[in-house]
Formats: structure tokens, sequence, C-alpha cells
């Protein structure tokens, strides 16, 4: 079955379309970067949320708008939590209390390697982790690295950054857990670190901090998948969620638990607004530079994703229409992020 088209005209002398597994050198330079205002049109982000929220929730026509009870609990227990002084990044199973002092130690331009060793070393996921992407970035060493403190030396502090947050908040897939978290976490999880990875190189021309960028789109999903163990234990094996409504309140709240977890782990507030202003839907909204990049990496990744798993027609010219410059560079960058993005 040919995927639905977008109804979005194109606007007159702009070449469409994107070949397949990358993207041209001369995508949509017709209309660039509008100002402060969205890079994605309010139609080309209800139709993709659309598709990308059918495949998650692996969605048929009986879902349909009206909240059922299954529903409403879970929205119920989302706002206790964001209403009441309970911990977000406490939902967060992995090192609540390490993280935020590792990379408060990596903002300082004179980190102590040794420190940072002792740090690390406390945690036997992080350690795995360092120790092997130090062995693989220096592939054909004559010993492999096993001392922390050297492969500390080795990454240095922008690898660490990003290796210690990615770390973080890859989430942990119980094979026990329920239908919720087993389907959609690692769907959630390779979309946000995608993101995240593609937005690094097309930050410094924005003007925006490379890592604030990585921080965003890393953290983009993270309400969304700290939530799915709410449905697990209000479904109770019931394959019951997806109404309209439900998910567009629980894509709000999802965000604002982002956003409680990024306050709280004392992340850049640039950061913070960005994550924030991912609600905003009002034509013309005005967004910050950080805002922008988030909207469009979320947008174009979840375009990838759909493709790559033959749910939508790349060759669909509405899907690219209107973009900025930047779309194709950083929609090349979501298609070699594949191989980058680890698995859940």
């Amino acid at each position: 079955m040919s995927p639905a088209r977008l109804p979005i005209p194109a606007p007159p002398g702009v070449p469409l379309g994107i070949p397949e597994h990358d993207a041209p050198a001369t995508l949509l330079s017709g209309a660039a970067a509008r100002g402060v205002q969205p890079p994605v049109s309010f139609e080309q982000l209800d139709y993709i949320n659309g598709a990308w929220n059918s495949w998650l929730f692996d969605r048929h026509d009986q879902h349909g708008l009206d909240m059922n009870d299954t529903e409403a609990r879970v929205l119920e227990s989302l706002d206790t939590i964001l209403s009441s002084q309970q911990s977000g990044a406490a939902l967060v199973r992995r090192m609540p209390g390490l993280v935020p002092q590792l990379l408060q130690s990596l903002r300082s331009d004179s980190f102590s390697g040794a420190a940072l060793s002792r740090t690390i070393s406390s945690d036997v996921v992080l350690v795995a982790a360092v120790i092997r992407l130090a062995n693989s970035s220096h592939q054909g060493a004559a010993n492999a690295i096993a001392s922390v403190e050297h492969a500390v030396i080795l990454i240095g502090q922008e690898g660490l950054r990003q290796l210690i947050t990615t770390v973080a908040f890859r989430p942990i897939i119980d094979v026990n857990s329920g239908f919720y978290t087993r389907r959609l976490a690692p769907r959630l999880w390779e979309h946000a670190e995608r993101c995240a990875i593609s937005a690094r190189p097309l930050a410094t021309e924005m003007g925006i901090e490379p890592f604030d960028a990585f921080l965003a789109g890393l953290l983009h999903n993270v309400g969304l998948i700290v939530s799915l163990r709410l449905m697990d234990q209000m479904a109770r094996g019931e394959r019951r969620l997806g109404s309209d409504i439900f998910l567009a309140q629980l894509g709000r709240d999802t965000r604002r638990l982002a956003c409680s977890i990024a306050r709280e782990w004392h992340f850049p507030e640039t950061v913070v607004q960005a994550l924030s202003e991912q609600d905003e839907m009002r034509r013309g909204a005005p967004m910050s530079p950080l805002g922008r990049l988030l909207k469009l990496t979320d947008y174009l990744g979840k375009v990838r994703l759909l493709v790559e798993n033959e749910l939508l027609d790349e060759s669909n010219p509405e899907l690219f229409s209107g973009l900025p410059p930047n779309a194709a560079q950083c929609y090349s960058a979501l298609a070699a992020s594949r191989e980058q993005a680890a698995p859940a």
C-alpha cells in the first residue's frame, strides 16, 4: 500500500524529495530559516506525529478520540508526580546521583583525570562503556586498554561528556517488562540518541553549544520513556492505550517531566527552554535557536525511522518542503547515525 501524502503545497521553485538513504545537497534552500519561527510547519508535524504514534502504539481504528479509563489513570499518575515533591530524576534508573557530579566536573576546563577515574570506577556500567569506547577509538594499538584512568585520558573531555550522559539516560529494558516498555523504549531511545548525535554538527553554525544540542536531543524522550512503567502498571497486559486525546496530554506531561529532570540535574537553562518550547504549537510562535534545532531533529528523526521501517515513502516531496537549508545535513547525519546509536 502506498503511504499517504501530505496535503501541503510545495513552494514554487523549490527542489523536492530525498533519494533513498541520503539527502541531496540541494534540499530546500527556498524556505530558509524564518527568523525565530519553528523550522517545520504545523501540518508536517501533525502528519508525522500521527504516523509516529500509530507505529509506537500499534494504533488501529478503535482508538479514536475518546480516552478510556486506563489512559485516564496513566495521566492521573503522571499529574501526581508532576505536582508533588517526588524527584523526577529519581525515576531515571541510571545513576541519579553520580551523573550530575560527573557532568559538573567535566564543565571545568581543568578537570582531573584521576579524580574522574575514581568516580567512574564506582559504577560498573560506566566502567565498561568507558573501556569499550577507548579501545574502539584506538584500534590497532599493541595492547588493549584496561585502565579506567588511561581510557579517560584517551577519550578526552568532550568524549566523556557525551558518553556519560548517554549511558546515564539509556534505558534498562528488563526482559520481564510490560508490553509498552518492551515495545516503545527501544524505539524512543534510538530516536533520541540519533537526534542527539545528528544535532551536534549543526549546533556550532547556529551559535549553539554542541554539547547543549546533544543533551537536548538525548533528553527529549526521557519523560516518555519514564512513563512507560506507569503504562504497564495501569494497562496490566491490555493494549488499550493510544487515543488522540491521551497522546496529546501524554506528550505535554512527559515533556514537563523531562524539563523537571533537566533542572534537577542542573543542566543548562538553554536546554530546559528548548525542551519546553517543543509544546508550543501556535503558528509562527517564537523559538530559541536550540528549540528550533531540536524541533528539526525530532521531526526528521521520526521521518527517518518511519522510512527505515517501510512505513513512510521518502520520495513524498511534502515531507521536506519548506524546511531550512540545514535540513539536508541533518537528515544525512540521521541516516549515518544508525550505526553509531547503540541499542537500548
